[in-house]
This record gives structure tokens, sequence and C-alpha cells, in this order.
């Protein structure tokens, strides 16, 4: 019982910070023409992401040269993607109408709604993210057991996982048990930037390593190779913009 109290008090405390924080009106009184702007800025941000991960979700769907595994990734990108579009933006569109109009108590539920969707979306995009650059670093080393190795089934399990941790942990955020906020963001971001590094520094090092190989050859090298070798050059160039986007 004590317990549970500590806890409440704790998810009470963080609720009225982030009230304080978005719609205090000592502090929100000389930002309505910076917060009208945001508003209308993330309305139109909002309507192209929801257009462009719907165009993306379709061609997808037609898309069938692509391992499932990884099409189910790019398709959980694309999701959380459309997700931000669909809600994270709008609310936060809201929580920024809300300062400008003064409605401070629909403007403490917004902030609330705003923080767990947001860091949820995020942290589930950066995952995937990572997931695919891992995805694409298996294809390459594994060879003929990647897709032994790499099913639909285990796909499904790690982006469960990825949807359960995040959410679990966006609340979580709330009670700021043993500085969790810092402690999680630090490294879940560090543990995703650094596998991704490490996956596409493998690939490229043994790309150039493949490709001198053949240059080395002296018969002529096998087309069939050549075409699956600039496809996966292709797949692995698209991973990295989406990295760096």
């Amino acid at each position: 019982m004590a317990t549970t109290n500590v806890s409440g008090e704790k998810f009470e405390k963080q609720t009225v910070f982030l009230s304080q924080l978005y719609c205090l009106p000592d502090l929100t009184s000389g930002i309505h023409g910076q917060s009208t702007f945001i508003s209308v800025l993330n309305s139109f941000l909002s309507i192209m992401a929801f257009f462009v991960n719907a165009l993306i979700l379709i061609a997808l769907r037609k898309e069938s040269s692509l391992h499932p595994p990884s099409k189910f990734l790019l398709r959980n990108l694309a999701t959380t993607d459309l997700g931000v579009g669909l809600v994270s933006q709008p609310l936060y569109a809201a929580l920024s109408s809300t300062v400008v109009n003064e409605h401070s108590n629909v403007c403490h539920i917004v902030a609330v709604a705003v923080t767990i969707t947001t860091n949820t979306l995020c942290a589930v995009s950066l995952l995937t993210l990572t997931a695919i650059s891992v995805d694409r670093l298996l294809a390459l080393l594994l060879g003929l057991r990647y897709r032994q190795v790499v099913t639909l089934r285990r796909a499904y399990g790690t982006v469960i996982a990825f949807w359960a941790v995040s959410t679990v942990s966006a609340v979580l955020l709330f009670f700021d048990s043993l500085n969790i906020r810092s402690w999680y963001r630090t490294s879940v971001a560090s543990l995703c930037l650094v596998t991704s590094t490490y996956s596409y520094t493998r690939i490229f090092i043994n790309l150039h390593h493949r490709q001198n190989q053949l240059q080395d050859q002296v018969q002529q090298p096998n087309q069939t190779n050549q075409l699956n070798l600039g496809r996966y050059r292709k797949a692995v160039s698209s991973a990295l913009w989406l990295q760096f986007t």
C-alpha cells in the first residue's frame, strides 16, 4: 500500500511538472505568437507525414522482391512515422493551441498525452532503424542461412518487444524511479547509435573486400552475383538514408 502511494505521488509530481512546463500562464504569456506558429507548422507537417507514410505503406504492400522480415521492419518504421503524423503532431499542435487560448485544464491532459505518445513512437522508430541495420548486416554475413535465421516470426517478436518496452518506458518516465528518464534516454540512444554504426561499418568493409576480390579474379565474374551485390548495395543505401533522415 505504501509503495502504491509513493508511486502515485511520483506520477502526480511528474504530471504537475509537465503542466507547469507547458501550461503555466506565467511561463507561457510571452510566447503566444511562437505557440501559434508551432501549432500551424505541426498541423501542416502532420498532413505531410500522413500522406507520405501512407504512400510508403501502399508501395511496400505491392513490393514482392523484399524478404518478408525486412519488409515488415520497413512497414513498422512507416507505421511509427504515420503515428507521429496522426497522433503526436496533432497532439502537439493542440497543446500549443491550449497554451494560446489559456485552457489550462485541457493543457494538463494534452501535455501528458504528448509526452507518452512522443516518447513511445520515437523509441520504436529508433529501435526499428537499428533492427534494419542489423538485418542488412545479417543478410550479408549469413548468406544462404539468412532466410533460415531471420524469419517473419522472429521479426514479429522483435517488433512486439519494441512496442512493449517503449510504451512501458514512456509511462515509467512519470515515476522517475532511479532517475529512469536520464538513464533510459541515454542508454537506448547510445546503444542504437553504436549498433547501427557498427553494422554499417562492417557492411561497407565487407563490401569493399568483396569488390576487391571480384576485381582480382582473372575469369569473368558471375553476372548473377554482381546483380545480387548491386541490389544489396541499393537496399543498404536506402536503409542508411533512412537512418540519417
